[in-house]
Parts: structure tokens; sequence; C-alpha cells
């Protein structure tokens, strides 16, 4: 789904993912990569296939829109190193964009292991007026691209049942993105008057209106 704001064209993709088209940059929240591996270290029963699902996403979404630059709003990795990393080295060696990292609260890992796989760490990036973060700000002057939050929306039905879906949730000055990785949960929000909520359905984006 393409949307414009500030005069800019965006792509809201099923993946969770942003494509700013007029810079050809790839917007990604909240991976978690190693959360996986780290929960199942502790005894927690979660699929296996689970790791592989997070890089496969990565990959099919950055062939799709072929970015210059790939930047992670946060949170690329959930905790310390474990053997998600190698992974990750690995989907890095093959990727041709330029990657830039938006720390964040879980990116506890040593700068150094990403600059020397030549992926720029930043605390935040200012951009032709739009604010590039972890944690969701409000800066007057500017749109702020955010993640952090893990967006979701409860969606009713007429006979009371409910489905809980990831969403994009944008306010006048802000749009929160949803977790791209597997495992991540969702918060579900609570719109007011003139919010915008984007819940993606499967492999469809859905405006649902605000209250």
């Amino acid at each position: 789904m393409r949307i414009t704001i500030q005069n800019q064209t965006f792509v809201l993709h099923p993946t969770g993912a942003l494509f700013w088209e007029d810079k050809k940059w790839l917007l990604i929240s909240d991976v978690h990569l190693g959360k996986v591996s780290h929960f199942r270290k502790h005894g927690v029963a979660v699929p296996n296939n689970a790791i592989l699902e997070n890089f496969s996403r990565l990959t099919k979404v950055a062939e799709f829109f072929s970015p210059e630059k790939v930047i992670f709003l946060g949170d690329l990795f959930h905790s310390s190193i474990n053997q998600e990393w190698d992974l990750f080295e690995e989907w890095v060696s093959c990727c041709v964009s330029e990657i830039t990292l938006i720390a964040g609260n879980h990116d506890i890992i040593n700068k150094k292991h990403y600059t020397d796989i030549h992926i720029e760490v930043l605390q935040f990036l200012e951009v032709d007026g739009f604010l590039l973060t972890h944690h969701p700000k409000e800066n007057k002057g500017w749109f702020n691209f955010s993640g952090h939050i893990h967006p979701g929306v409860t969606l009713r039905g007429l006979g009371g049942q409910s489905l809980k879906l990831p969403c994009f949730f944008q306010k006048e000055n802000q749009m929160i993105l949803p977790a791209f990785g597997e495992f991540t949960g969702k918060h579900m929000m609570r719109p007011e008057q003139g919010d915008l909520i984007y819940a993606i359905a499967m492999d469809e984006i859905v405006i649902v209106n605000s209250k």
C-alpha cells in the first residue's frame, strides 16, 4: 500500500517493513534476532524454524524492493550474541544494500561487532524533516518513524469474535512500525480521533478506521 507523508511516498509492506520510495530506503523495526535461540536455551519450547523464518523474510523483502539502504529501527538483536549471529553475518555478506542500525534498548551487543561487518550504528537519524528513532518521539517540526511498541489492533466482528493483528500506527507527526520478527508479541493500541491504523491481514494491508 502506497501512502504519502510530507510529499514523500512510502510503501507499507505486509512483512511490517516500510519502503521510502524517494530515498530507496527500507525501514525495518524490532527483528529481535537471537530471541528464539535465547528462549530455547532457557527451556522455552519455541519452534526452531522461527529462526530461519526471520532470515527468510528479511531476504524476501530486501529482494522485493532492492533498496540502496536498509535501516533497522532498533532491537535488531534481542540480547547477547548467540548462534543466530553467525546467520546474521552470513545474511549481511549477501546483502548488497548499505545497512544502518538505529540502536534500541535490546541492542546491547558491542558496537564493534556491527562496524566489523560494515554496519553503521546510530542513536537516531534526521533527514529531510523526518526523524528516525527506536523509541517513539514527538519532536516539533519532525515526522517520526519508530518502533519499540510492537503495535497491534483488535478487530471485532458482529458476532462478538475478535482478531488481533499487527499494524502500522500513525498519528499526526508519527508512525510506529510493527515488529518484523517472529515471536515478538503485540501491544494493542487505543487510537484517538485522527489516528490511522494500517492492519496487516495475511498478505494485505487494511486501513482500519480510527475512533
